[in-house]
């Protein structure tokens, strides 16, 4: 055999490819990961530091010292709930995230979306309200005992902001990638089977009984105090009416999205539109409703601290709707999900 020159060239092997590797979560959402957990850790400090006994934050004269067993309770459930949000914040940035059946992410973040929402746009306008009127105590009893140090609203609700908007564009930013043909288009192109009749029929009844809620939290929100028991109603502030406008505006939005994605209303609109003010407004309607009944129903045994049978009446009814009009999307979904696998 003849060497081979040392100085004749040779055509380099050509590489192999890389084997595929997951890069994970871009920097953005990492960094809304991040933002979205160190914004869970001031309300699961105190909420603990409250179950352990602490009364950092609770003014001396307090309702919330009155009942010790309920308070320990109401910390343990909504420390729970907090939690999740980080848990939820790692399902929509890890790998193993997309393997998740889409029920089983789907409904906390309904959840988590209907607590979260009222937060961030109450919060704001009661605080913009309580500059027009000088702060937050009664007409009836200038000088009483606040509930808690307003430091701590602050902390809490500045917090529920910023989670609510991290993971709010977490999941937007999953969903576009996971589900999102499921909402192209607008709304006169979907076939008129695309909803069915099940959901129009949902729909119809949400909207109905949608009028009794609809109507009490609006005379609530106008001042009215029927219904109201007498501690209730003598504690009314800026807050509460804010509370109620806003409640009879998710309420509207809730039902008019569904009607519009059921009976095709609107039909220059994207689809995305009513679909995401349905989700969540009605993830708003329910939610809050049904927290709002169980503290009632939960609540202080004294008469005159006792919710009324209007006030339980509607707190069940608003649950209803909102659970009425989620279960409408939910079934859209599923027949969009379904008409695109076995579209040819």
């Amino acid at each position: 055999m003849t060497p081979t020159p040392a100085t004749a060239t040779t055509r380099p092997a050509p590489l192999s490819p890389a084997p595929p590797t997951d890069p994970g979560p871009a920097r953005g959402r990492r960094l809304l990961r991040a933002v979205a957990v160190v914004a869970c850790l001031p309300y699961l400090v105190l909420k603990a530091a409250w179950i352990g006994g602490s009364h950092v934050g609770i003014p001396e004269g307090s309702t919330l010292l009155d009942h010790r067993v309920a308070m320990i309770v109401a910390n343990g459930v909504s420390l729970l709930l907090d939690s999740c949000v980080i848990v939820l914040a790692l399902v929509l940035t890890r790998p193993w995230g997309r393997r998740v059946p889409a029920w089983s992410l789907a409904f906390p973040v309904w959840v988590a979306t209907g607590l979260l929402a009222p937060i961030m746009a109450g919060f704001p306008l009661q605080l913009l309200a309580r500059a027009f009127t000088g702060g937050v105590a009664t007409a009836s009893d200038p000088r009483r005992d606040p509930f808690l140090h307003e430091w701590v609203f602050g902390v809490v609700y500045g917090g529920f902001i910023v989670q609510g908007l991290a993971l709010g564009a977490l999941f937007v930013l999953y969903a576009r990638d996971r589900w999102g043909h499921l909402w192209r288009g607008r709304t006169w192109d979907l076939p008129s089977t695309a909803t069915g009749r099940t959901p129009r029929v949902a729909v119809a009844v949400a909207a109905v009984l949608g009028l009794f809620p609809f109507a009490v939290r609006l005379l609530w929100a106008c001042g009215s105090a029927a219904g109201l028991g007498a501690d209730r109603a003598a504690d009314r502030t800026s807050d509460f009416y804010v509370l109620e406008g806003l409640y009879v505006a998710f309420l509207v939005l809730a039902v008019g999205a569904g009607v519009v994605l059921a009976f095709r209303r609107a039909r220059v609109l994207p689809v995305a539109v009513p679909l995401a003010t349905a989700w969540v407004c009605s993830g708003a309607v329910a939610c809050w409703g049904g927290w709002m009944l169980l503290a009632s129903l939960l609540g202080p045994g004294e008469p005159a601290d006792r919710p009324t049978r209007l006030t339980v009446l509607t707190y069940a009814a608003q649950m209803t709707v909102g659970l009425l009009l989620a279960s409408a999307c939910a079934h859209f979904l599923v027949r969009r999900s379904a008409a695109t696998r076995t579209r040819p």
